[in-house]
């Protein structure tokens, strides 16, 4: 049950950020670094702190691969170069829950926390949910930013995605 239910957010997060990337792909660079009070200011930002925290994730689930230590950490400052990361860890999100059994996401996974240091154990399931949950969040605001700049933003419904 885990595994198609993750399987399918991976697949609608894949595809919602390329979606969103798209609609971004038609901003200035100016307009794409220029603050819209977002929670990080920018599109800019608020794409790189989901890519950031997406690694953070990572990197507690399998130990491996590149993390930042803050949560406002600016992977990447070009749009294109963003793009690039972003496909890359999407893929590597994907192919993280192809690997997984459901055993796999009944079982727990311990991390330290960025901001207390504090270590914790949990299901690796609940955290999936986060995670995804997390990019919902920051694209409704870049969704929001792109109609307050009178631009055609894109369904990000997962029913279109479901629908094919």
């Amino acid at each position: 049950m885990y595994r198609e239910t993750f399987q399918m957010f991976a697949g609608y997060n894949a595809w919602a950020n390329e979606r969103l990337y798209t609609a971004i792909a038609e901003l200035s660079p100016e307009t794409f670094v220029a603050d819209r009070g977002l929670f990080f200011g920018s599109l800019m930002r608020t794409l790189n702190h989901l890519l950031a925290t997406d690694r953070i994730w990572m990197k507690r689930f399998t130990g491996a691969g590149e993390a930042p230590n803050r949560l406002d950490a600016i992977l990447h400052e070009a749009f294109g170069e963003l793009r690039s990361a972003r496909k890359a860890e999407d893929a590597r999100l994907g192919a993280f829950i192809d690997e997984q059994s459901e055993a796999d996401f009944a079982g727990t996974f311990t991390y330290q926390r960025m901001t207390d240091t504090s270590t914790h154990t949990q299901m690796l399931a609940p955290a999936l949910f986060h995670l995804f949950n997390h990019q919902t969040h920051h694209r409704g605001q870049c969704h929001a930013a792109l109609t307050g700049l009178g631009r055609s933003a894109p369904s990000l419904d997962m029913v279109a995605f479901q629908r094919g």
